[in-house]
């Protein structure tokens, strides 16, 4: 006899049928894992023994064959002890063998018997509801998979042996709850920036329409103290982002309890990071810091210091909105929606161009610091800002800074606008400007003769590519949003100029 219990492989955020099979046949005692298991997978034949040992189970001494199928898809992570072990109990008669059928199953055992929560929990019971199915994961994780939703059956006990009364009606497990995480600690507020008009200026305008940004000053002028403020102005994840970010965290991990928060996310890695923790990928093929950037801030500091290699590997997540990592026996995709905000120095020694400073290389100094980013990448930030170093007189003296909270009520209001349009004019997925096609940003910007005129005279002096003019258009209409202005005109044009042509001209 053959028992089942149906669970599931991850292949990005995407959860894929797996049907546990186990036998328990005639023959010299052993215990085999078939099906592409990893490690993890394999070693779990010594958790699931000792779990059911601890649980008052025992296994025969026979022949005991575990197949995960379909078997050409290689099954990775710990989530298959639960499954593995409970289609070994109906094996054995421990519990009907037709009480799972209606269920999908994954957690890890401890040698105890007690259930530890495992990556993936939220796709697994999106999945489970997509196929009508219950779901049965660890009491860690309850309060992440109740976020698929109030028709999903939720069963998160505590230990094997909670699972096996609750199975048999002698003591029933409570629903879990959705959970949220509580209020983190306070964001940083931009009250605490003195002066820096420009660049607070740049920093809405970048909130406002999900444009990227680069900060460009000397050391100490604040370029990661506005950086780290870009998050208490963007507005909080709606459902469909929060569910879709969490997904991405949820298979990476990095759920704390399992809790949902509707904080966008901030990555900021250090720049020693490799090309497989900023893209994705690895031996199990994780999620990397731009898609766990999804619907947020990706920021990336002392941006030439970065291998070249890693940064040009953000360029088609910058422009496709996905991160796609190739294998030779599989190809992975996580969503990369994010908006990249950096800050570099002007030169090696950081002082290139401050007044009353005289670099020894002179201009070779900064242009071989900034040639360190190419050309392709840098055509892909929207708004290039000068950060000046600020004065002790200016630290020293009183000052009164507009807070975040009015920045994010024009930030929002702005964000509202753009999210109306685009869905009056059916443009699925599209929220802000920064995501719009090309074809789509023409449509919706239609500059008048004199902005035209001026963009031409731009494009032909700058040598602007057509990724640089369409991004023009992007950001003129952003202005135009926070201004409350339907119609583009060319005080737009000439900012988003402006900030393009010192992006061209460093």
């Amino acid at each position: 006899m053959v028992s089942r219990v149906q669970t599931v492989a991850f292949q990005g955020i995407e959860a894929v049928a797996v049907d546990v099979q186990a036998q328990i046949a005639p023959g010299l005692p052993k215990f085999m894992v078939v099906g592409l298991p990893d490690k993890a997978v394999k070693e779990s034949s010594e958790r699931v023994r000792a779990a059911l040992t601890a649980s008052g189970l025992s296994l025969p001494p026979k022949r005991i064959t575990i197949n995960l199928a379909p078997a050409d898809l290689p099954k990775e992570g710990s989530h298959y002890d639960l499954p593995i072990a409970l289609a070994l109990m109906g094996a054995i008669g421990a519990i009907p063998s037709d009480a799972l059928g209606g269920y999908l199953a994954l957690g890890e055992l401890g040698l105890d018997g007690r259930l530890a929560p495992c990556a993936g929990v939220l796709p697994a019971a999106i999945a489970a509801s997509a196929r009508d199915l219950g779901l049965i994961c660890p009491e860690a994780s309850g309060g992440e998979a109740a976020w698929a939703g109030e028709g999903v059956d939720v069963v998160a006990p505590e230990s094997l042996l909670a699972l096996v009364n609750h199975l048999a009606g002698h003591q029933l497990c409570s629903s879990p709850v959705p959970s949220r995480q509580a209020a983190l600690s306070r964001l940083p507020d931009l009250s605490e920036v003195r002066g820096q008009q420009l660049a607070r200026r740049a920093l809405e305008v970048a909130a406002a329409g999900g444009h990227n940004l680069l900060f460009v000053g000397p050391p100490g002028a604040g370029k990661s103290m506005l950086a780290q403020r870009l998050p208490s102005i963007l507005p909080p994840l709606d459902a469909r982002e929060m569910l879709d970010i969490s997904m991405i965290q949820s298979i990476a991990g990095e759920l704390p309890g399992g809790a949902l928060s509707d904080r966008r996310p901030f990555r900021a890695p250090h720049h020693s990071a490799s090309m497989a923790a900023l893209v994705g990928g690895g031996l199990r093929v994780r999620p990397g810091e731009v898609s766990l950037a999804h619907n947020g801030v990706l920021f990336l500091d002392e941006l030439p210091e970065f291998s070249p290699q890693v940064l040009d590997s953000l360029r088609q997540p910058l422009e496709g909105g996905e991160a796609v990592i190739a294998r030779a026996n599989a190809r992975v995709s996580y969503p990369a929606r994010f908006q990249l905000v950096a800050a570099m120095n002007p030169c090696k020694c950081g002082l290139a161009g401050t007044p009353g400073h005289t670099c020894r290389r002179g201009d070779a100094c900064a242009a071989d610091y900034q040639g360190r980013v190419s050309g392709p990448f840098l055509d892909r930030i929207d708004l290039r800002v000068d950060v000046p170093a600020v004065s002790a007189a200016d630290m020293m003296g009183s000052f009164e800074a507009e807070a975040s909270a009015p920045v994010a009520q024009r930030v929002a209001a702005a964000r509202q606008v753009q999210r109306t349009r685009y869905a009056r004019l059916g443009a699925q997925g599209v929220y802000t400007n920064a995501a719009a096609s090309a074809a789509l940003i023409e449509q919706v910007v239609q500059p008048d003769a004199e902005s035209q005129a001026m963009l031409l005279a731009a494009a032909e002096r700058y040598s602007l590519s057509a990724r640089a003019y369409h991004r023009v258009l992007k950001v003129a209409r952003t202005l135009a949003d926070l201004a409350g202005i339907e119609r583009v005109g060319r005080p737009h044009v000439a900012e988003a100029l402006g900030y393009r042509l010192r992006l061209t001209t460093s």
